[in-house]
């Protein structure tokens, strides 16, 4: 036995002494050094964190390339977050100087080469968020190893401007907008010029994204700007169709702002902007996340993308065609809004009381307010036609829950589907239900998987923390890393270095197929015609009604 421990410790540190790694790497500006490690038996991580992808931001205009610096950069550290409301909105955290990004390189006993590369994009409601996610103790959400380790792929993650900064828009050509958005293409961009130095392939980049950072993903496909980078997508709980993604009367909130820091609301207010003190502006910025059922918080998200012409030229979903060859995945988790709904209705996370139905009725007549009061009735009535004379009362908490997420997030995501679908040429397109209950022991015994419940999956937490989730969840995390990995490598989540427990068809097969993804996979699990009476009711009848003016 002694001999044996003598035998495996010796094989552990030729293991460790022989391992791969990169060591400094040219970049187009300058050489960076980040640090590497051995994560298992002839494994082994090389990870950059920090490398800036442009310069420091100028305010309110588009990102320009870094000029250089000399020697090596250390890349060993995240840097700061780009400049933010605090999460109790009370204060700013984070800095203008935000615009880098993180790069993990799986190695085996050899440097590897010409690997696939995933690119994040963080979500937040382009209000928050950062490169690195959600930090416990230095666990980071969105810390990329354990994906990049047993996908074998190149994982990126960067920053981008959000909030007042990120996003206002005087809706002219003063402050056009899209600066998030324009700092998301100079990443990719920087990552299809620089990751063959890294080992990867610069022609094959997927992005992936969650709720706006989903969107986000669907906007920087459908751009003509970003033509002939992008490779394949994943777009995880949301869409460029969503109610949120787009910004109707961004000159609005504009003006609010402006008149929040002292600036004159006339010709002079993009400079008047452009000169304020950016912390100020960022606290004005400052979104009303107070709502009732007849004020719903979706109202709310004022700060998003627009129709600029420029980034993006046209409605979105006119946009599809630029995306005609390019693979993509698109699903939602089965109560993605529930975490909107309770701030909506806070009675239907209590078991003890009753969710009266004159609010769900007038959540309905809310979300349906674009279309008038003949709408709203009609969506009431589409939503409650099963429950009978007397619905129980978690019948009633779920039906605001199904209502907010078909509007916010499934419905859209269903038309981006059939949309991607009719213009493809050589691309593949696949939907997804992420059904996955919440973890979270307060939650009603109905839940399903809440909004961003699937990121801890796609990141390899049931792995990198194992003593906070049960077996099961490392079995969903292991399927998630391995049909995004499979697709990031061939374009089919089927087919790629990893197994998977049931093959995914395509959207476009007969019946538009979907998967619907927890811990018990099997055939079982791939299934057709998703919620099609109310994508029809949304996409159709909703549809006909005519827009009214609010």
């Amino acid at each position: 036995m002694a001999m044996l421990g003598v035998f495996i410790s010796a094989v552990l540190f030729l293991g460790t002494a022989q391992g791969a790694s990169l060591g400094a790497v040219l970049t187009e500006g300058g050489m960076v050094q980040g640090k590497s490690r051995s994560v298992g038996l002839f494994r082994y991580m090389d990870t950059f964190k920090g490398i800036p992808f442009a310069a420091p931001p100028k305010r309110f205009e588009k990102p320009v390339a870094h000029p250089g610096w000399e020697g090596v950069l250390k890349t060993t550290d995240y840097r700061k977050r780009c400049l933010q409301l605090n999460l109790l909105a009370t204060d700013v955290i984070g800095s203008e100087d935000c615009l880098y990004l993180n790069i993990w390189v799986p190695q085996g006993r050899t440097v590897s080469s010409n690997l696939p590369v995933m690119v994040f994009i963080y979500g937040g409601a382009f209000l928050l968020g950062g490169g690195q996610g959600a930090n416990f103790l230095d666990n980071y959400l969105y810390d990329g190893e354990e994906m990049a380790d047993r996908g074998n792929v190149i994982v990126v993650t960067f920053n981008y401007r959000v909030g007042a900064l990120g996003f206002m828009s005087t809706g002219d050509d003063g402050i056009p907008g899209n600066y998030g958005l324009w700092d998301q293409h100079a990443a990719i961009s920087w990552v299809h010029r620089n990751i063959k130095a890294f080992g990867g392939n610069p022609d094959n980049i997927t992005l992936f994204g969650e709720s706006a950072g989903a969107a986000s993903v669907n906007f920087q496909i459908i751009t003509p700007k970003n033509k002939g980078m992008i490779r394949r997508a994943i777009s995880q709980s949301g869409v460029a169709l969503c109610p949120w993604a787009i910004s109707r009367n961004p000159r609005q909130f504009a003006e609010e702002i402006a008149t929040k820091v002292g600036c004159p609301i006339d010709s002079g207010m993009a400079d008047c902007l452009k000169r304020a003190d950016p912390k100020a502006v960022t606290l004005a910025g400052k979104l009303k996340l107070t709502s009732s059922p007849d004020a719903p918080i979706v109202h709310n998200l004022y700060l998003s993308p627009v129709i600029d012409g420029d980034f993006i030229p046209d409605e979105p979903e006119t946009l599809f065609g630029n995306a005609a060859d390019i693979d993509y995945i698109a699903g939602v988790n089965d109560m993605d809004a529930h975490i909107f709904a309770t701030i909506d209705i806070p009675s239907i996370n209590n078991a003890l009381t009753t969710t009266p139905v004159e609010e769900v009725q007038a959540l309905a007549t809310a979300l349906s307010r674009d279309r008038g009061q003949d709408a709203g009735i009609a969506t009431f009535q589409e939503y409650t036609v099963n429950w009978g004379d007397k619905p129980n009362k978690e019948k009633v908490k779920q039906t605001v829950v199904e209502l907010e997420t078909d509007y916010m997030f499934l419905v859209p995501t269903q038309a981006a589907l059939y949309l991607h679908t009719d213009n493809a040429k050589s691309a593949r397109t696949f939907s997804y239900l992420f059904t996955e209950s919440s973890r979270i022991p307060v939650f009603p015994l109905w839940m399903g998987a809440d909004h961003a419940d699937e990121l801890q999956y796609v990141f390899g937490k049931p792995f990198a923390t194992p003593l906070g989730y049960f077996p099961r969840h490392r079995d969903v995390s292991k399927y998630m890393i391995a049909y995004w990995s499979n697709f990031a490598q061939t374009g089919d989540p089927n087919k790629g270095e990893s197994k998977v427990p049931v093959t995914w068809p395509e959207f476009s097969n007969p019946g538009h197929q979907y998967l619907d993804i927890n811990n018990k996979m099997n055939k079982n699990n791939v299934k057709q015609m998703l919620r099609t009476r109310l994508v029809y009711y949304w996409t159709t009848v909703f549809a006909s009604y005519p827009t009214v003016r609010n």
